[in-house]
């Protein structure tokens, strides 16, 4: 049984987060969003990526199959399908 991190969060260390909250705040991209940051946003859309995830109701599926890992992959709560709709929505 795998005790470490998991491949994805492994991954998402290559990320510079600081380049990435910078840019998050110089166009506003958390201004008014109450539910979703970029940075999960990102990592939602990311994971669904790498795992060849075709749908949000896939990508809600796969990630809750997960929902033990969610913390430790970067997640603060489960991602729910509308949430994730109305981000990319918002944010397109």
């Amino acid at each position: 049984m795998n005790l470490g991190k998991t491949l994805f969060a492994q991954l998402m260390e290559f990320v510079p987060w600081t380049s990435f909250a910078r840019i998050v705040a110089r166009y506003g991209g958390d201004s008014g969003v109450r539910n979703l940051n970029c940075t999960e946003q990102f990592r939602a859309m990311a994971f669904a990526q790498l795992t060849y995830r075709e749908s949000l109701r896939d990508i809600e599926i796969c990630l809750l199959s997960n929902q033990q890992k969610l913390y430790g992959m970067g997640f603060r709560q489960p991602v729910k399908r509308s949430t994730l709709a109305d981000a990319n929505e918002a944010r397109a």
